[in-house]
């Protein structure tokens, strides 16, 4: 419709005509309004009657007038304001958006749209608003006005569906359309896409949401500076970006061998535990904020993982509740729901309690939780009895391969160390006695029936107890 059309409708639900910029006040009124409903058009150089006035525009002007709706607006509105021709005169057109965050107020006071004219709202309609404001769509759920059913992967759709029925038993057949297998995924509203549809099974996400990336880097040392030893950034849909970022991680991670009585063959496991990396990476891929500019990031040091979500804990939460049995909250719904189809999570909030369990079965410090105030931080740290620790403890080769045994085993016999090494009793006994001595082993039972288990000493403590060399 053009600007001669538009001013021919007259002033309507969402259509406001002022003769003057003057009218700052009633103008500022009719933004809250606007805001607070779905949005409108304010046409500035027209009489009510719909004569077309003009307006005189100075170099500044337009400028200032968006500084003083910005203002004096909260939260802060950023109207798209115009400058066009109507009868050989210029007119300035605001465009302004139905808000995610209402109530919007004007100097203090909210307005809504009635008919023709702008009222203000009452405390108790302002209490309602916040309500049904509260309620609103997730961000996942609201639609992406840009995309369309061409940008959609039916193979990736395909892909999912058989997937989901497999580990979900999900009814939905496969032969129908894909616009009617995203509605019934809850994937489309009106005809149009939700983010998360865009997200999830969308050709090129990226050209719709940048943010989605995950970054993966591989630093040397132990700080976060250039030079790289390696750095990836991953694209396309949010179900692929888990195994490729766990795969970059697992790739950069070293692996410690030991052998075990009874078995030929050496053992070798990664340094972390892969199942609670994994854990973290869907975490933070699943319940990011994606209207955080940031990505999801995976760092990768000499001694430690980082994995990197942006956006915050809910309401009310801390770290250390996360370390505890608590609900499930995610913060993109939708997004969860399909993740939990490809039993990705499975939603009863106990994913950081898993990776809790995996790195203490695993032989390692717990994971760190970290709120930095824009991004929620997991860190695992690998063991503190590292090679280079045993190596300064003066420990001969028997002994380091017992020490990565009971990591993972959680206990080792001395008729097991004896197999393990292939020595007498009385030097399997002797050195079990300094491992003890040292901290880092418990001896438990009487008799036939002794273990060893791993202690929780402090590195620092079993250094200072460190045993002569040559024993």
């Amino acid at each position: 419709m053009d600007i001669k059309e538009l001013i021919e409708r007259g002033e309507t639900q969402s259509l406001e005509f002022k003769e003057s910029l003057k009218l700052k006040d009633e103008i500022g009124e009719t933004v809250s309004a606007f805001s607070n409903s779905d949005g409108g058009t304010v046409i500035i150089g027209v009489s009510d009657s719909g004569r077309v006035l003009g307006v005189d525009i100075g170099k500044n002007t337009l400028e200032e007038f968006a500084n003083y709706i910005k203002r004096n607006t909260d939260p802060q509105i950023f109207p798209c304001i115009e400058v066009v021709e109507a009868e050989d005169k210029k007119i300035i057109l605001i465009d302004v958006a139905g808000s995610q965050d209402k109530p919007v107020f004007f100097k203090d006071k909210a307005y809504k749209r009635v008919g023709k004219t702008s009222q203000r709202i009452s405390a108790s309609e302002i209490r309602k608003l916040a309500r049904e404001e509260k309620r609103r769509l997730s961000w996942d759920e609201q639609i992406c006005e840009d995309a369309g059913l061409e940008d959609i992967d039916e193979e990736k759709v395909g892909a999912f569906l058989t997937i989901a029925k497999e580990e979900r038993n999900l009814r939905i057949r496969g032969n129908i359309p894909t616009k009617e297998v995203l509605r019934k995924l809850k994937l489309m509203k009106e005809d149009k896409l939700t983010n998360a549809g865009v997200l999830l099974f969308g050709k090129e996400a990226q050209r719709f949401f940048r943010q989605s990336e995950v970054r993966c880097a591989r630093f040397k040392g132990d700080e976060a500076v250039k030079p790289f030893v390696d750095m990836k950034v991953f694209g396309g849909d949010i179900l692929n970006h888990v195994d490729k970022a766990l795969n970059f991680t697992l790739e950069h991670i070293p692996r410690s061998a030991w052998l075990i009585p009874g078995r030929p063959d050496r053992e070798e496991k990664y340094l972390y535990p892969p199942d609670a990396v994994r854990e973290a990476i869907i975490n933070a891929i699943c319940h990011r904020d994606y209207e955080s500019a940031s990505n999801v990031q995976i760092r990768v040091f000499d001694d430690r993982v980082e994995v990197w979500n942006p956006g915050t804990l809910p309401d009310g939460w801390t770290v250390e509740k996360l370390k505890e049995e608590h609900e499930s909250i995610p913060k993109n719904p939708l997004i969860a729901d399909h993740f939990f189809l490809t039993r990705l999570i499975e939603k009863w909030g106990t994913g950081t309690i898993e990776m809790i369990r995996r790195c203490e079965e695993w032989g390692v410090p717990e994971p760190e939780f970290r709120d930095t105030g824009t991004s929620i931080v997991v860190t695992f740290r690998k063991s503190e009895f590292t090679e280079e620790f045993l190596d300064s403890l003066n420990l001969n080769e028997r002994q380091k391969k017992a020490v990565e045994f009971i990591k993972t085993e959680k206990k080792i016999t001395r008729t097991e160390y004896e197999n393990m090494s292939g020595i007498s009793e009385r030097t399997a006994n002797r050195e079990l006695s300094d491992l003890v001595k040292l901290g880092i082993f418990n001896k438990v039972g009487r008799g036939p029936n002794v273990y060893y288990e791993p202690t929780k000493i402090s590195p620092n403590l079993a250094k200072s107890r460190q045993i002569s060399p040559g024993r």
